[in-house]
This record gives C-alpha cells, sequence and structure tokens, in this order.
C-alpha cells in the first residue's frame, strides 16, 4: 500500500516472536565461531610454552619466584618498563598471558561461554574488535593506577565482552522481550565478578576498564537495525522506510565514539607522562582491594 510505514508492518508481525527472548528476523546472519576458540588456544599454547621454558611447578615460590620474572620478560604488565623503557608492547602482550592454571581455566571458561555466543551473533569482527580493545582499555587503566605490581592475564577483556552484552541490551532494548530478566542476570554476574576483584591480587583496574570498554564499544558496533528494515529491499519504491536505526540509538553511537576517543587519548598521554592516577583520586585504590584483618594490600 502505498505511503504505508514499515514500522507499522514490522510491528503487526512482531507476535510470532513472542515465545523467544527477543525478535530476530529470519534473514539474520548466524556466524560460525572460530576466532573466540582460536584466542582460547592461543592462551593455552602461550601458557604451556612458559610453564615448560620456566619449569614452572618446581621452580615457582610466590611473588618472587622465577615463574614471575619469566612473565616479566614475556611481557606482563609492568608500568616502569612501559614508562621509563618506552615498552609499550606489555599494553597488549600481558592479555595472553596468565599467573597460574585456575588463573586461565577461569578466564577461558568464562571466554567460552560468553564469547562463542556474541561471536555467532554479530561476527568475528566486531567481536575481535571488543575483545582486543577492551584488554588494551583494562591494561591502560591497570597501568594508570598500579605501579608496583605485575598484571598479567585476559580478564580485561572478558570483562568487556560482558560489558558488551550490556550495552547490547540496552541499545537494542526495543527487541528484547524479557528484558527485565536479562538486565537482572547481567547485573547479578557483573556484580559478583567485580566483588571477587576487591580481593588482594586481583587487578580489578584491569577488569573495570576492559569493562568500560567495551560498554561503549557495544554501542557503537552492535546496535541492531530496527524491525523490519531487512524487508525493505522487497518493499515498492513508494512505501515509506524509516531510517536503519532508531534515534537513540544513533545518540549512543556518536557519544560512546567521542568518550571512547577521549577516553584512550587522555589514558595513553598520561601513562607516558608518568602520571599517577591515584594522585587524582585518593579512594580510588579501594577498587582494586579493600583491606581487612584477613589480609593487607599491597602498595601501588
Amino acid at each position: 500500500m502505498a505511503g504505508e510505514d514499515l514500522e507499522s508492518r514490522g510491528e503487526k508481525s512482531r507476535g510470532s516472536y513472542s515465545n523467544s527472548s527477543f525478535a530476530i528476523e529470519e534473514r539474520e546472519t548466524h556466524w560460525t565461531s572460530w576466532l573466540i576458540p582460536m584466542f582460547v588456544v592461543a592462551n593455552v599454547a602461550v601458557f604451556v610454552v612458559a610453564m615448560y621454558v620456566n619449569n614452572c611447578p618446581k621452580n615457582n615460590s610466590g611473588s618472587k619466584g622465577k615463574c614471575v620474572a619469566r612473565l616479566k620478560k614475556l611481557g606482563a604488565l609492568e608500568r616502569t618498563k612501559m614508562v621509563h623503557e618506552h615498552q609499550e608492547w606489555r599494553l597488549i602482550t600481558c592479555m595472553w598471558l596468565h599467573a597460574g592454571l585456575i588463573h586461565l581455566l577461569v578466564n577461558m571458561l568464562g571466554l567460552i561461554f560468553i564469547g562463542i555466543r556474541l561471536e555467532q551473533q554479530f561476527g568475528f569482527i566486531r567481536i575481535g574488535i571488543i575483545y582486543l580493545l577492551s584488554g588494551f582499555g583494562g591494561s591502560i587503566l591497570s597501568s594508570l593506577f598500579i605501579k608496583n605490581s605485575v598484571s598479567v592475564g585476559a580478564s580485561g577483556a572478558l570483562f568487556g565482552l560482558l560489558g558488551a552484552m550490556l550495552s547490547e541490551l540496552i541499545t537494542n532494548w526495543t527487541i528484547y522481550s524479557n528484558k527485565a530478566a536479562a538486565l537482572l542476570t547481567l547485573v547479578v554476574v557483573l556484580v559478583i565478578n567485580l566483588g571477587i576483584g576487591i580481593l588482594p591480587r586481583v587487578d580489578n583496574f584491569a577488569h573495570i576498564g576492559g569493562f568500560l570498554t567495551g560498554f561503549l564499544l557495544g554501542f557503537v558496533l552492535l546496535p541492531r537495525p530496527r524491525f523490519g528494515w531487512m524487508e525493505h529491499r522487497n518493499l515498492p519504491a513508494d512505501v515509506r522506510v524509516r531510517s536503519k536505526y532508531k534515534a537513540y540509538q544513533y545518540v549512543l553511537w556518536v557519544v560512546s565514539l567521542v568518550l571512547l576517543v577521549a577516553g584512550f587519548t587522555v589514558g595513553l598521554v598520561m601513562l607516558f607522562r608518568g602520571a599517577n592516577a591515584n594522585d587524582h583520586c585518593h579512594w580510588c585504590h579501594y577498587l582494586s582491594c579493600v583491606p581487612t584483618d584477613k589480609w593487607k594490600c599491597d602498595e601501588t
């Protein structure tokens, strides 16, 4: 019918998806996940090499052991090396190293359960970008706050995927039928994992930095077209078609992109000028470790 609104057509047919957690058009592409499994294999391979080269089960002796020294050589996040010796590559290499078998298993299980599902829905390019940039963002924030410790692990990248899941839910809010349940589940998972980060020897700044990066990237890379958009190419030329995305999605896209660019720029400038973020936020160290009568926190 001439002049008919495409959105109204979508509303009429939306009821057929009522039993699904969210409405996905039949023609939407579902990808085969291969990049996330490759990331898992790469992390395991690097861990095996690191353990074998230094015979870690025999030689490890806490934070001063040979295994920690080997991790430093392999590319662990170490602020002094980056600021004074210009080893910026540590911002990337640290996310492929792990401090122990349990550390590796927890991260890889989380990556499998979260990453594969996201890659199947959004493809390897977008999820790969979110994973890598989130790990990078987590490394930057960690380096700004932690001065005297080394940090390794894919946790920042993993938290970035969790952040992207949350922003994907928000930006695609109208297609979800079980909004409250999905949001509550994500928030509970995030709170529990960030809560674990206040324990000693856990780099919660990497978690927070990765989460914030992934959260903003989700608004930029994961918006879904409005319902019915995929059908517009099969409609008569005189049928009025609305824009691909809704207005609030465009607003979130612009704001998130600006915040991402500003955040990375300010963070890198502060880091390579040797700034200590604790001087500008005197309480922020509690975000990574809260001292109790059961444990003490290392000085950052």
